[in-house]
């Protein structure tokens, strides 16, 4: 056999194995719910862009209150998410509906982050919003596979999901009673991410963080946000000091260098968008169009939960190894002079060929823009291709 044939196999083999796996009713659950589950993210935008302190004219305003607003409302997504997970998750593996959603929906509540301050409800929301998503996937996945479990055991379904669900609560109420969260027990595992400091190692430390949370539901950067954003910003206000007094810049990574590694949003994905947008699969075409403009943006939540990204194992790989190879590159750039160091904090909402040259004051940092975009497309076409693949035998 020739070696082209033999790689062919293993790769059939190997995409065989992942349509399999991301066939499994679980996966599939979690793919149908978090689309709708983005209701609950846009609402949450809508109302909690009036609401944010924000003492200025609305419109002048109007990115800094997105951002403010923006991790409340996945807090917000995460409430909505449980229920419509745990439901899917019950038909999928027929289990009863109700017994799974309620007691899905009592346990998350019993798991948030604590203390609850509703006194401060969108502070709160925020903190909920780090970890939001992940935990409610975890906790319908629990859930449901402990029902799984009882039915092995009794041979009446109702009866069996009914005492899963109940075992499931009565734990989590123990564990509350001794002031066990998991929500909190999800943001401390990411504490150290803020002690690697200003190295290549720490670049990719929150870049493959970054990426991997995402695809396991958590939204990534808005989770280390609240851990590292301090660090990185004190960095970043160190530069801006350095080059208004015509200094050396001291630091590379800063905040705005991440202008260059995540071009579409997290993952690098402007490339898949517009990859999609030129599909022959009608899905795929209509989602990459929708997704192009608010990627232009920066902004990849509709592609990340419309394709969805979120536990694909299609695009798993290469949206965690395609922002790895773009911060190497981007590092190195930078370290070795190629291009400035980022001296002003610009809004990641700004397109990305801007917002580099405003961070750095230099023309050749659109240039490593546009050679990491590149790079980007080249690494997404095998996977695009793969996935259209599997789209049409599904369809068929």
């Amino acid at each position: 056999m020739s070696r082209s044939s033999a790689a062919w196999r293993l790769w059939s083999e190997n995409s065989s194995a992942l349509r399999k796996f991301g066939d499994a009713p679980a996966l599939v659950a979690v793919r149908e719910a978090l689309p709708w589950s983005i209701a609950g993210l846009v609402a949450g935008l809508l109302a909690f862009m009036a609401l944010v302190p924000v003492r200025e004219p609305f419109f002048a305003s109007l990115l800094r209150r997105i951002s403010l607003a923006e991790l409340p409302s996945f807090g917000v997504m995460a409430f909505v998410l449980v229920p419509i997970l745990a439901q899917r998750l019950a038909v999928r593996l027929e289990l009863t509906r109700v017994a799974v959603v309620a007691a899905s929906s009592i346990v998350f509540v019993l798991a948030l982050p604590r203390p609850v301050t509703l006194s401060e409800p969108l502070a709160y929301l925020g903190r909920v919003g780090q970890s939001g998503l992940f935990l409610a996937i975890i906790v319908s996945l629990l859930l449901t596979g402990a029902c799984l479990l009882a039915r092995r055991l009794i041979s009446n379904g109702l009866l069996a999901d009914v005492a899963a669900s109940a075992a499931a609560i009565l734990l989590v109420v123990l564990l509350f009673d001794i002031h066990v969260s998991l929500g909190n027990a999800l943001i401390a595992a990411l504490a150290p991410m803020a002690r690697l400091g200003d190295t290549y190692a720490a670049l990719l430390a929150i870049t493959i963080a970054e990426t991997v949370l995402w695809i396991l539901g958590i939204h990534g950067p808005a989770t280390l946000a609240a851990i590292v954003t301090p660090v990185y910003l004190a960095l970043q206000q160190q530069n801006t000091a350095a080059f208004a007094v015509h200094q050396p810049l001291p630091h590379i990574v800063v905040v705005s260098l991440f202008l260059f590694i995540f071009p579409g949003g997290a993952g690098a994905t402007l490339p898949l968008a517009v990859l999609l947008a030129l599909s022959k699969v009608e899905r795929l075409r209509r989602i990459g169009r929708i997704t192009v403009l608010p990627a232009i943006f920066n902004i990849n939540e509709p592609l990340v939960f419309g394709l969805p990204i979120v536990f694909n194992p299609f695009f798993a790989l290469p949206f965690v190894l395609v922002p790895v190879i773009l911060a190497t590159t981007t590092y190195f750039a930078v370290a070795s002079g190629l291009v400035a160091r980022p001296a002003i904090w610009v809004p990641s909402s700004i397109p990305t060929f801007a917002s580099t040259f405003l961070a750095t004051s230099d023309w050749r940092a659109p240039a490593l823009v546009l050679v990491n975009l590149l790079l980007a497309t080249l690494m997404y076409i095998p996977f695009v291709r793969a996935y259209e693949r599997h789209e049409t035998r599904a369809a068929a």
